[in-house]
């Protein structure tokens, strides 16, 4: 089959009362603006919760998140950079916390790397991220996995939806989808793979005018019996 948005958005709609009641339930992504103004601490803090999600219940994480902002001083780069192996092993004995030393030991790497790019920017992480281009989001997942800690995979990702930068996700629906678009074979795992995802992906773009966290949203509900 060709997948085309209007296929896509009638075969969706199908699952709701009303128009309004589909565009309740879509994701939404924050404005360029939003994203530049946001601290870098903010960002810092998104993706170790983000880190901590890997492998574990969310609910887990977000439920001990109160007490990560208390212990890390709520993130700022600039002291998360500094933090030593005492620190850290200060850390894991703190009964509030998800006690995981290789986690934990990415705040100072990704501190770092939250401050070198600011370096190499001349401006804030929360601009780098605000400024690259969704029609290369892929690209941006590429640059996070190689330079942060533990931001390969579905990671980088999940990171950018928490922070609110647009972004597709790769799930098992969603993959279904593309598979029997014929866009990918299966789970895509190398970059050209990624590519045709984002070509896909950039197409329902042009034809909709809707952000890719929605056509996400879309190709995954568009999968279940009956469809």
């Amino acid at each position: 089959m060709t997948l085309t948005y209007q296929w896509l958005y009638d075969t969706v709609r199908k699952r709701f009362e009303s128009d309004d009641a589909l565009e309740a339930f879509l994701p939404r992504a924050l404005a360029s603006e939003a994203l530049a103004d946001m601290g870098d601490d903010r960002y810092l803090s998104a993706m170790t919760r983000r880190v901590f999600q890997a492998g574990m219940q969310h609910s887990v994480v977000d439920a001990k998140w109160p007490a990560f902002e208390e212990a890390f001083s709520g993130f700022a780069p600039e002291a998360m950079a500094l933090l030593s192996e005492a620190d850290i092993q200060r850390h894991l004995q703190d009964a509030r916390l998800v006690r995981h030393r290789a986690k934990l030991q990415t705040i100072p790497l990704n501190a770092r790397f939250i401050l070198d790019v600011r370096r190499e920017q001349g401006g804030s992480f929360g601009a780098f991220i605000a400024d690259w281009p969704v029609a290369d989001i892929v690209g941006l997942w590429r640059v996070l996995a190689k330079r942060g800690a533990r931001l390969g995979g579905r990671s980088s990702a999940g990171f950018l939806r928490l922070v609110g930068k647009d972004t597709f996700l790769v799930t098992s629906d969603v993959v279904a989808r593309l598979a029997a678009a014929g866009v990918i074979a299966g789970e895509p795992g190398s970059r050209r793979d990624l590519q045709a995802v984002q070509d896909a992906f950039n197409v329902l773009r042009r034809q909709s005018g809707r952000p890719l966290c929605q056509l996400s949203a879309l190709l995954a509900l568009s999968i279940h019996p009956g469809f």
